[in-house]
């Protein structure tokens, strides 16, 4: 108990000394406001522009641009963790959208894997954190909460040196990424029938996720469900204007640091929990 007050005492004096201020706009009171928290509630397929060959069916729930960018910039850089919470249910929606688009029955729901994008041995050494994952695992509890028999499995690794992506072309970055994921068992292995959905922070040129999804797919039998995939954000040119609607919604519910939208509760079709 004596630990807790601490702890309470501790956040207390955190938003003394660095009041609590939205991630995307700066607005002070909540650490992602309603406003911005609704650029994430519109789950919708996205593609770059030049959509490389094996890019796998994806869905983003918002454009990486205005407040979205910051956010995401300031939960994968600048280690404000709690932002797991809402950019987590985010991605839980655009994992719905893009599995509801499989063709075949939903109820009962379909089991559904998630595999985080691993991060660089660089990227962990500077972050100290694999802040995919932190998303990764926000995600399966939104849909667990849902009703969605959803999990969690490592089944990438990197292998060889990938140079740091800033400033490559769009042909650099996939030479660069050209073999770097490998697929590896995992104990429990995913669910018999279960649709795989790698799963990143952003989508850019569609090189990660295509040599993700291409990795998954190696051995799997002909006429096997394709892997699919699901972002928080994708730049604007890989954002089409149109979205279709997830077959999982928010439920707004009140709550002090966590402004409704994304960071709110997930249900089902019929709107029960």
């Amino acid at each position: 108990m004596a630990r807790s007050m601490l702890a309470g005492m501790g956040a207390a004096l955190a938003d003394l000394v660095l009041p609590r201020t939205c991630a995307g706009c700066g607005i002070p009171g909540a650490m992602f406001c309603a406003g911005c928290a609704e650029l994430l509630a519109r789950p919708r397929p996205a593609a770059p522009r030049r959509v490389p060959w094996g890019f796998p069916p994806t869905a983003a729930a918002g454009a990486y641009a205005g407040p979205v960018r910051p956010a995401v910039l300031e939960f994968k850089e600048r280690g404000r963790a709690e932002l797991a919470r809402p950019l987590g249910a985010a991605l839980a929606l655009a994992v719905a959208a893009v599995v509801s688009a499989v063709p075949g029955p939903l109820g009962p729901w379909r089991p559904v894997t998630l595999v985080p994008v691993p991060s660089s041995r660089a990227g962990l050494r500077s972050r100290g954190r694999d802040h995919v994952r932190e998303l990764t695992v926000r995600a399966v509890a939104e849909l667990r909460a849902a009703g969605v028999p959803a999990a969690e499995a490592r089944l990438l690794r990197r292998r060889g040196h990938v140079r740091d992506s800033a400033g490559l072309s769009v042909a650099q970055r996939r030479a660069n990424l050209s073999g770097t994921f490998q697929r590896v068992a995992t104990r429990p292995p995913p669910a018999p029938g279960a649709l795989l959905v790698v799963v990143d922070d952003v989508v850019t040129t569609g090189a990660t996720l295509t040599e993700a999804a291409a990795a998954l797919a190696a051995g799997r039998p002909a006429g096997a469900t394709p892997v699919l995939a699901a972002v928080v954000a994708a730049t604007p040119r890989a954002a089409p204007e149109r979205a279709p609607q997830a077959h999982l919604h928010v439920v707004p519910k009140r709550s002090e640091n966590v402004c409704r939208g994304p960071g709110d509760r997930l249900s089902g079709p019929d709107g029960r929990d």
